[in-house]
């Protein structure tokens, strides 16, 4: 178990989680290991076969504790809240929002491509030298266009289908000159594809795993600011998808999680033994690349960036929060657009 600022991560199969007054207590094989007072956490993420007493959830529930699910691989698998709070009327024109959701798509689209931009360019500057002049080529290509879907998606006559279309070529534009930014010496570590559900290769697992991290404090974001994470723009409506959550980590995904993951496989923080393959084909890390993960997670939540709109310096960490803000206040009228957050 490792507490990072008020989130408890229990990543150690086979451990249990009881309450104790008003005590977290995980043990493994009936010996404590850690306490944490309740009153000190905002969340709770358990990855794997982890037991978690009713009282303890009981008193998560009761205190505004989420506790937040996932498999060993760090999918998502459910999420235990209690009475669900927030602004009604803040709801409502979130609901009304989301029949005409084309301007917040834009905006999402924008800083999601402008930032996928930007990693390439700044793989570009790091690397440069080292590249063939192919991988140049490829590298500059990929740039210009994504610079060409960019003043595309900025059109205003743009239909919610053709937005989505948009993002879908320059996801693929993206990630097909994803391999040139890993500078790690492993085969393993090489990238051929995106791969979900199961993740089939090492890259896709820490890419799916910091993806699930992100999607949990973009969720615990929108919630909050009083908004409803189920009910998305970009995303389609779907019986237990956050799909808000999903929405406002797309402009997220290249630095928090697409960067983190470059950094620690360059770094060689991560080499191929930290990943697992199981009979089914899945790879997963392993317990301790985790907690590698995890620690680099939260380091990395601890860095300051300008915010282009508020023109403060703000930790990473705190991004989701301030641009569910945004999104809030854009959706009472107080601003008369969502304004992305660009990496610079």
């Amino acid at each position: 178990m490792k507490k990072l600022l008020n989130t408890v991560y229990v990543t150690t199969e086979g451990a249990s989680l009881r309450k104790d007054g008003e005590n977290l207590v995980a043990e493994v094989e009936g010996a404590e290991r850690a306490r944490v007072p309740l009153h000190m956490l905002a969340s709770l993420v358990v990855f794997g076969p982890i037991f978690v007493s009713p009282a303890l959830i009981g008193a998560c529930a009761g205190g505004g504790i989420t506790i937040v699910l996932l498999d060993r691989a760090g999918r998502f698998q459910a999420r235990i809240e209690g009475p669900v709070s927030g602004n009604v009327l803040l709801r409502r024109a979130q609901y009304r929002a989301s029949d005409t959701p084309e301007e917040i798509v834009r905006s999402f689209l924008v800083g999601k491509v402008a930032n996928q931009r930007a990693v390439l360019q700044r793989a570009f500057r790091d690397y440069g030298e080292d590249y063939s002049i192919a991988e140049k080529a490829a590298l500059e290509g990929a740039v210009d266009r994504l610079g060409r879907i960019l003043a595309r998606i900025e059109r205003l006559d743009d239909t919610l289908d053709t937005l989505r279309g948009s993002e879908g070529e320059a996801a693929q534009i993206y990630f097909s000159v994803f391999d040139l930014l890993i500078r790690s010496p492993d085969a393993e570590l090489r990238w051929s594809g995106r791969s979900r559900r199961p993740p089939l290769d090492a890259i896709n697992a820490l890419l799916s795993f910091l993806y699930a991290l992100l999607t949990h404090d973009c969720r615990a974001a929108a919630e909050a600011v009083g908004l409803d994470p189920a009910v998305g723009f970009l995303h389609r409506d779907r019986p237990g998808r956050p799909s808000l959550a999903l929405d406002l980590m797309e402009e997220l995904r290249p630095v928090l999680a697409d960067r983190l993951a470059l950094s620690l496989v360059n770094r060689r923080q991560l080499r191929a033994g930290d990943f697992v393959t199981e009979d089914s084909g899945a790879v997963r890390l392993t317990d301790e690349a985790r907690k590698t993960v995890l620690a680099a997670w939260q380091d990395r939540k601890k860095d300051e960036r300008q915010h282009p709109f508020l023109d403060e310096k703000a930790p990473l960490g705190l991004v989701p929060y301030l641009q569910a803000q945004m999104l809030a206040r854009h959706l009472r009228g107080d601003i008369d657009a969502y304004p992305p957050w660009f990496w610079k």
